[in-house]
């Protein structure tokens, strides 16, 4: 999966390149992870897999098909959690964020690689824009989809053409502003999840890119169904847990802006590609403190802010 990139800056040229970290959360995903790992690029240089307590061989799997993947164990519950601790135990200075099922195309590495490499912060896939498309999604969820980036453009004046798609990549020096709960945190005694620690973590994150000021990029991706197993959605339990995001990430903005935490500008998501100013290598966020690593083996366009 080689592609063009500038001279100073070559993925895999083994010189100035950035080293790219996959992560993947799983619970129960022995029988899709042959896919998956088959369809990771030669050169990705780390790949991070995060188990939620899987019950079957996804860790065996994992480490039969892939020797040097790294091994994570979720300190608490829930997608968020588990990219969290994920995030935590990269050391690479690219981190993309893909799905165990098969429904996100690990062959598409590149093409966020590139947008990074070409000077944006965080990038995101659309479905629905640069020749991205659906195989899984309903009419219904559609419907809910457009309305929720409705309100997010609104809102924070960005321009997502798909808010509710979880396959993402950043830099690595980006994760602090994403401000997720810190993994060493104790669950709930009352059963609930830390704000984050849901399946809300991917508009969150998405929001909180854009508030940040960085220069967010989109890149055209196509879902696949899930191969094997049930999907854990349900479209209106999870559309108005989005839209619980969306108001509470609203109304983090503007309690930012109040205290003057925001950046000069506000939300600011640029048209136009721009010098990358972070650093390679970059300095590896720490692993999580009560569960550490069990193994280290061996087109596009940018989105716009109005105003």
């Amino acid at each position: 999966m080689e592609f063009s990139t500038p001279a100073a800056n070559t993925w895999g040229d083994g010189g100035t390149s950035p080293k790219v970290s996959v992560v993947i959360p799983t619970l129960n995903e022995e029988r899709n992870l042959p896919h998956v790992f088959a369809k990771l690029p030669a050169n990705i240089d780390e790949v991070v897999l995060v188990d939620g307590g899987s019950k079957d061989r996804t860790v065996e799997v994992a480490r039969e098909l892939r020797p040097d993947v790294v091994v994570v164990h979720q300190t608490r519950t829930g997608k968020g959690n588990a990219l969290a601790c994920g995030f935590a135990a990269c050391t690479g200075d690219i981190i993309v964020m893909i799905d165990a099922d098969g429904s996100t195309d690990p062959a598409e590495i590149p093409l966020f690689v590139q947008k990074l490499t070409d000077g944006a912060d965080f990038v995101k896939g659309s479905r629905f824009n640069h020749g991205g498309h659906s195989h899984d999604i309903t009419k219904l969820r559609k419907l809910g989809n457009d309305g929720l980036n409705l309100v997010v453009n609104v809102l924070f004046g960005t321009k997502f053409t798909d808010l509710c798609y979880g396959y993402n990549a950043f830099w690595a020096t980006v994760v602090p502003v994403l401000d997720l709960p810190d993994v060493r945190l104790p669950k709930k005694t009352d059963g609930t999840k830390h704000w984050g620690d849901g399946f809300e973590i991917e508009t969150m994150i998405n929001i909180r890119a854009a508030v940040d000021g960085m220069k967010v990029g989109e890149v055209g991706s196509i879902e696949h169904r899930r191969i094997h197993g049930e999907t854990n959605l349900n479209t209106f339990r999870d559309g108005f847990r989005v839209l619980r995001t969306i108001f509470s990430e609203y109304g983090r903005m503007r309690r930012q802006k109040r205290s003057g935490v925001q950046r000069p500008g506000g939300v600011i998501v640029h048209q136009q590609p721009g010098r990358r100013t972070h650093g390679v290598p970059s300095t590896p966020a720490p692993a999580p403190a009560e569960r550490p690593r069990d193994e280290v083996g061996a087109a596009s366009t940018d989105i716009n802010r109005l105003g």
